[in-house]
């Protein structure tokens, strides 16, 4: 484990944010990214206007499996008006369902989408009826939307390699994650690792996980 991990691993363990870069030929987009435990309003309204994409919440195969989760272009696959696409840089989507807590009101809010967010991130760390809990406790459409990570030898996004630092800072599978935004576009990696810096975060690159 390289000095930039381990320094990543701290600081997820902290509760605080990491700049995680997927890699200048796949995305070449940044993502702030903190593990579901410590979801707070205070972190989602930092995402909202440091990082200003969309706010995703992953977990991998194993916990969704579990839960009965499936992939979003699997149940669009019955609707053969809808085209569905690998991406632009060819992987499969990991978009699954976007989820509400049944405590929520509208959902939107950041004390909402904390609240889900933490609540889910509980469901994940126990080892029994996790298909119960999540049944009984959480409802879709929502307003956060659940990514599922593969193995990063099928795909190297920022679904799996935030996952694969939460593994190696022995945290339950639940990492929430944001696209860095710039103008019109996404944030450069000079910009984001200057944000990171400024704000005392690692910037870590994808290669490096």
């Amino acid at each position: 484990m390289n000095s930039n991990i381990k320094i990543a691993t701290n600081q997820l363990k902290k509760g605080s944010f990491v700049v995680l870069y997927d890699g200048d030929k796949r995305e070449g987009e940044a993502d702030l990214i903190f593990h579901a435990n410590f979801a707070t309003p205070t972190k989602i309204m930092k995402l909202r206007k440091d990082a200003g994409g969309l706010i995703c919440l992953a977990t991998n195969q194993q916990i969704a499996n579990m839960i009965g989760l499936p992939f979003f272009t699997d149940l669009l696959n019955k609707f053969k008006e809808i085209r569905i696409n690998r991406t632009a840089y060819g992987d499969k989507p990991a978009f699954s369902l976007p989820i509400n807590h049944r405590n929520v009101y509208t959902g939107i809010t950041d004390n909402d989408r904390s609240l889900t967010i933490k609540k889910f991130a509980k469901v994940v760390s126990e080892n029994d009826g996790i298909k119960k809990d999540f049944k009984k406790n959480f409802y879709a459409p929502g307003h956060v939307f659940l990514l599922i990570g593969r193995s990063l030898n099928e795909r190297r996004g920022h679904t799996e390699l935030s996952l694969e630092l939460a593994k190696l800072a022995k945290l339950p599978a639940a990492m929430v994650l944001c696209e860095m935004l710039g103008k019109g576009k996404a944030l450069s990696k000079k910009k984001a690792m200057e944000y990171a810096k400024k704000h005392n975060f690692i910037f870590l690159e994808g290669k490096e996980i």
